[in-house]
This record gives C-alpha cells, sequence and structure tokens, in this order.
C-alpha cells in the first residue's frame, strides 16, 4: 500500500504534491504512476494529517482534498484505491467514485461512520488507536498492550458485523505509533502474530515512524533502512498489507520475504 497524502501538513510528506498552496493532480499521479509500476497494489490517499499533535480539519475541507483525487486517480489507473478517511461523508462520496478500500484510524467510531462504512459495501481496515491525534502521545499507558489493542479490534469487528459489514471484509491495523511508546510499539511488532492469529487480514503501517528515532537518530525522510527492516519483520508475522511510502524498495525487500516460501 503506497501512502499518497493530500495534505500539507503530514509527518513525513506533508504538502509535497502541493504547488502554490493548492493540490496538484499533476504531480498526484505522477507519484502514483510511479509507486503502481513500483509494486504498489493499494493507494491510500488521506486529507487529514492524522499525525501526532494534529488537528482535524472540517469535513468539507477533507471531501475537497479527496474527492478530486480520487476522481483523476480512477479515472487514470486500474488500482486499489483506499481511502484513508473517518469521515462518512468522504466514504460515501469516495466511494461513489470508485474507491476501494476504507482505512479509518479510527476504526469507524465517528458518528454515522459504521452505516456509512456499511452502506458502501467496500472493505473496511479497523485500526487501534488510544486517544486522539491531538493527544494520543500523551504519556499512553497499557498494562498489556497487545491484549488491549486485540481486545478493541474484536469488539469494533464484532460491531461492524452487527452493522452488516461481512466479517470477511474486515482487516485489522494495530496501530503502531498511534498512543503507543517506542516499548509499546516493539512489543507489539514482537507479538504481532498473536493478532494475526485472530483471523482478520492485518495492515501494518511502519513506514518512516518515530519509534524508528527511538532506536536510531535520523529524520523521517532518511529512515528507509529501518523502515524496510522494520516491513520484513511485519510481513514475517503475518501482515498481508504493508503501508508505506517508499513503494519500490519496500516491494523488493518483501519479495525476499516472498522468495522463502516460494523456493523448495
Amino acid at each position: 500500500m503506497g501512502v499518497l497524502n493530500v495534505t500539507p501538513d503530514s509527518f513525513s510528506d506533508g504538502g509535497e504534491l502541493f504547488r502554490g498552496g493548492a493540490l496538484s493532480l499533476e504531480a498526484l499521479c505522477r507519484r502514483a504512476e510511479a509507486m503502481i509500476g513500483a509494486g504498489a497494489a493499494v493507494l491510500d490517499v488521506g486529507g487529514e494529517s492524522t499525525r501526532p499533535g494534529a488537528t482535524a480539519v472540517s469535513e468539507q475541507e477533507e471531501l475537497d482534498r479527496v474527492l478530486p483525487a480520487i476522481e483523476a486517480l480512477r479515472r487514470r489507473f486500474d488500482v486499489v484505491l483506499s481511502l484513508d478517511t473517518s469521515s462518512p461523508a468522504v466514504m460515501r462520496e469516495g466511494a461513489a467514485l470508485g474507491a476501494g478500500l476504507i482505512n479509518d484510524v479510527r476504526a469507524l467510531g465517528r458518528a454515522g461512520a459504521i452505516d456509512a462504512a456499511a452502506a458502501t459495501g467496500l472493505p473496511v481496515c479497523l485500526m487501534h488507536m488510544q486517544g486522539q491525534p491531538t493527544n494520543m502521545q500523551a504519556r499512553p499507558n497499557y498494562d498489556d498492550v497487545v491484549a488491549t489493542v486485540s481486545q478493541f479490534l474484536i469488539e469494533r469487528r464484532d460491531a461492524c458485523v452487527a452493522a452488516g459489514i461481512g466479517r470477511e471484509n474486515l482487516l485489522f491495523d494495530p496501530g503502531f505509533g498511534f498512543g503507543k511508546s517506542a516499548a509499546h510499539n516493539y512489543v507489539l511488532l514482537r507479538r504481532l502474530a498473536e493478532i494475526v492469529a485472530i483471523g482478520q487480514p492485518v495492515l501494518a503501517g511502519l513506514s518512516r515512524k518515530s519509534m524508528i528515532a527511538a532506536v536510531i537518530d535520523r529524520p523521517a525522510d532518511a529512515r528507509l533502512s529501518a523502515s524496510l527492516a522494520l516491513a520484513v519483520l511485519a510481513a514475517n508475522a503475518g501482515a498481508r498489507l504493508i503501508r508505506v511510502h517508499d513503494v519500490a524498495e519496500t516491494a523488493d525487500a518483501l519479495a525476499m520475504v516472498a522468495a522463502m516460501e516460494n523456493f523448495e
């Protein structure tokens, strides 16, 4: 899954697709084309930054960012487009324009989100987050982070099934970096197979995250090697979808993981 942030303030690549303060659809399509050529099966389009400390944007502002991007991408590329959103309106309107997945860091927790997602008929990725982006890194605390994350995801899965979303249409994301200390993140990664064992496909988003800086002092755009190592560890633990900024390099690394299964 390649990351396409159509925001001016995302933690790693915010503003890169903007020209003169406005989103450049030409730059967006060039980035998408490169990602698809490098091996991305899914493009994750987000119009609201959820970096630590980020403030929410209005629903209309998110619509204004995301819908033109989805429309332009759908017109040019035959690839799954993911809506990185918690907004019911973005889910409905994005699905109508051809999006193929909803990726919600709030696990359909906003008012109306679960019904909107069910109405689209799209697969949904449910993520765990302690708190909200504005405060999630203010002393996160768990007795057992894996048990807490697992229980939350199971409860949200069951709520979705009750709302009419097929269990086969649900993915789990443990939410690395979302309301978790570096220690919490590494425990989650070490025990990721326990979440995989619940039975839903697992998405892992580790690319360039601050858990890397807790080990090696590198800025976000200099964390490629470490991101690749984390991607390989997640894939070995059973993650089915890896969300990344650096598609070509990650695709090569994951090809080596696959080779371990394909050669006798």
